[in-house]
């Protein structure tokens, strides 16, 4: 299967919304207004995966942070990111049910990477469930504790990929 990467679209929201609804629980999930705050505001850390017709079949989105972790106010309001360093963070990897087990996920982790790196951003950080704890340490996330996170009133983990040859400095 040909998978392809861009940014997103406002035409994408209904296909993003039924991923990230399919994805989290209705608690964790971003609401539309919040997700379209991201396409608009943040596209330049927002990756869809398309198939061959440009079809929205998963994505990974966050904002650049300056700091090592993510704080629930990232879920509620979207400013615009620094071109350069920084922390890449994902509040969102998500990809559609009929295409799981295909290894779309691994393809955007691994095209959020790239990316990050041309920005010199210093890693890239998320929260996750326990669950998932595993598949990030996969991909060479770091597992940092307990997040301080109350987002959708569940316990959540700080993962870090700590990125080399990046400044020190935001």
């Amino acid at each position: 299967m040909n998978v392809f990467f861009r940014p997103p679209k406002i035409d994408d929201i209904d296909q993003i919304m039924q991923i990230e609804n399919a994805g989290f629980t209705a608690d964790e999930a971003a609401s539309k207004s919040a997700m379209m705050d991201r396409i608009l505001t943040i596209s330049d850390s927002f990756i869809v995966a398309v198939n061959e017709k440009d079809y929205p079949i998963g994505y990974v989105v966050g904002p650049i942070i300056s700091k090592r972790y993510l704080s629930d106010d990232l879920f509620e309001s979207t400013r615009p990111n620094q071109p350069f360093g920084g922390y890449q963070s994902i509040l969102s990897l998500a990809v559609a049910p009929d295409y799981r087990n295909c290894q779309i996920g691994n393809k955007l982790l691994s095209a959020l990477e790239e990316k990050c790196r041309l920005q010199n951003r210093k890693g890239i950080t998320l929260t996750c469930l326990e669950s998932l704890v595993p598949y990030y340490k996969k991909h060479g996330y770091q597992l940092e504790g307990l997040s301080e996170s109350q987002h959708a009133g569940v316990a959540w983990y700080n993962m870090v990929l700590e990125l080399a040859n990046t400044p020190n400095e935001f």
